[in-house]
C-alpha cells in the first residue's frame, strides 16, 4: 500500500531544506511513498531536481502580512488530497499544523531545519508561544541537529518519545574530491596551480552574513599583501548580501581577487574547484553545503554555531571560528595559507567523515522509520 505524504513549507526554492527534500524524495521508495509539496508562498524550477518519481506542487500564494485566506484554500486543497500524513517544515508552515488538524488528519510530522536571523537562539517569546500550542498536534519531530533537538526537548517541551534526530545525507557519488587539474568553471587566469581558493555557496541573506568572511578576506590581503599572488575568494549564491560583498571588495580594490557570479547549477564542479570551504554563518542547522564541501575533500572553516559544531571538528577536519569575527577569520584563513599541508590532511578526514556519517541512504532509512511509525500510531 503506497502512503500519501504531503509535505508542507513557506517556499520551495534553492537550498538546504529544500536539497534535502530533493534527495529524500529521490531515495525513498515510491511503491510505498507518493509525495506532493505545498508552498504557502511559491516554488521555483529547484524541484526540476526531483527525477526519481513524479511529484505534485502546489502554490497557496500566501501574502505578507496576517491574513487568514491561506488558511481556507489549504484547508480545502487538504480535503482534496487526502494525504496519509502531514509533514510541515519550520517556523514558516508550522501554522498550516492548525489547519491540517481541522482536515482531519491526524498523523503529521515537523521537521526543524535551522533558524533565521529574527530568531536566532529560538528564544523569541511570541514563536515558542506558536510552537507550544501546536506541540499536541504534532505526531513526531524530526530536527536536523542534536543543538536542535536538545532545543525542542528543553525550550519548547517536546518529549522524548516523539524527538527524533536525522542528519542530512550528501550524495557521495556526486559529490568528490578533485583528482586532477582544477576544473574549468571559474574565470580564465583567475586561479592556477599555486593559487589557494576559499570559497562558499549558500543564500546571500543576513544570517549566513558573507559580510564577514568578505572583511576576513580584505583584512587578509591588507596584513599580508604579498599573499595577493595567491589567495583568491569565491562565494556562489543570490541574496541581499551579494551587493553588499561586491561593494566592499570594490572600495577595497580587491574586486579582481574574488568571484561572486550569483546562483549557479555547476556546485559539485564548482566545489571540486576551491581548496577550503568557508562557511560564516550566524546560525545553522545541519548545512547541507558543509556536507557537500566534506564529500568534495575540501577542509571547512566554519562558524562555531548549531549544528556547525556536529560537522566540523576543529582541527581534524578543519576549523571552528568565533561568529562575527572578521578577525577570527582571516586568521585561519591565514593558517591555511601558510600550511597547505593542513589542507590536504583534513581534506581527506573530511571526505572519510561524509561516507562514513552522511550517508542518503542512512537519511532516507530513517525518515521511512520516523513515517511508518507516525502512520501506525497516528493514520
Amino acid at each position: 500500500m503506497t502512503a500519501h505524504i504531503v509535505h508542507i513549507v513557506h517556499r520551495f526554492d534553492t537550498g538546504g531544506m529544500e536539497n534535502g527534500m530533493v534527495n529524500l524524495f529521490n531515495t525513498l521508495s515510491p511503491q510505498r511513498y507518493r509525495h506532493t509539496v505545498v508552498a504557502l508562498t511559491d516554488f521555483s524550477d529547484f524541484r526540476q531536481r526531483i527525477t526519481a518519481q513524479p511529484v505534485a506542487f502546489h502554490a497557496l500564494n500566501r501574502p505578507p502580512g496576517n491574513g487568514l485566506g491561506w488558511t481556507v484554500r489549504l484547508w480545502k486543497l487538504l480535503r482534496q488530497l487526502k494525504p496519509d500524513l502531514v509533514h510541515t517544515r519550520n517556523l514558516a508552515a508550522l501554522e498550516a499544523q492548525f489547519v491540517a488538524a481541522a482536515a482531519g488528519i491526524r498523523a503529521t510530522v515537523h521537521g526543524e531545519h535551522g533558524r533565521d536571523v529574527f530568531d536566532l537562539h529560538g528564544q523569541n517569546r511570541k514563536y515558542k508561544l506558536l510552537r507550544r500550542a501546536a506541540r499536541p498536534l504534532v505526531s513526531n519531530y524530526i530536527a536536523v541537529s542534536q543543538d536542535l533537538a536538545s532545543w525542542l526537548r528543553t525550550t519548547i517541551g517536546v518529549p522524548p518519545r516523539k524527538l527524533h534526530q536525522i542528519y542530512n545525507g550528501v550524495d557521495s557519488v556526486k559529490f568528490h574530491a578533485r583528482v586532477s587539474a582544477r576544473p574549468a568553471v571559474l574565470p580564465p587566469e583567475f586561479a592556477d596551480a599555486g593559487s589557494i581558493v576559499f570559497g562558499s555557496v549558500g543564500r546571500m541573506a543576513e544570517v549566513k552574513d558573507y559580510p564577514t568572511l568578505t572583511r576576513a578576506f580584505i583584512q587578509l590581503l591588507r596584513q599580508h599583501p604579498a599573499l595577493a599572488e595567491r589567495a583568491r575568494l569565491v562565494i556562489i549564491g543570490e541574496g541581499p548580501a551579494r551587493a553588499t560583498c561586491l561593494d566592499l571588495l570594490q572600495q577595497a580594490g580587491l574586486g579582481h581577487l574574488a568571484w561572486l557570479p550569483g546562483e549557479r547549477h555547476d556546485i559539485a564542479d564548482i566545489m571540486r574547484a576551491l581548496d577550503v570551504f568557508v562557511l560564516p554563518s550566524k546560525n545553522e542547522g545541519i548545512s547541507n553545503t558543509i556536507l557537500e564541501a566534506l564529500a568534495s575533500g575540501l577542509p571547512v572553516i566554519a562558524t562555531a554555531v548549531g549544528g556547525n559544531v556536529e560537522l566540523v571538528a576543529d582541527g581534524v577536519n578543519g576549523t571552528l571560528v568565533k561568529a562575527g569575527s572578521a578577525e577570527d577569520m582571516a586568521q585561519a584563513l591565514l593558517n591555511c595559507l601558510h600550511e597547505p599541508d593542513r589542507i590536504t590532511r583534513q581534506g581527506k578526514q573530511a571526505r572519510l567523515d561524509a561516507e562514513q556519517r552522511f550517508s542518503i541512504p542512512a537519511m532516507a532509512e530513517a525518515y521511512s522509520a520516523v513515517y511508518e511509525q507516525t502512520l501506525r500510531n497516528h493514520g
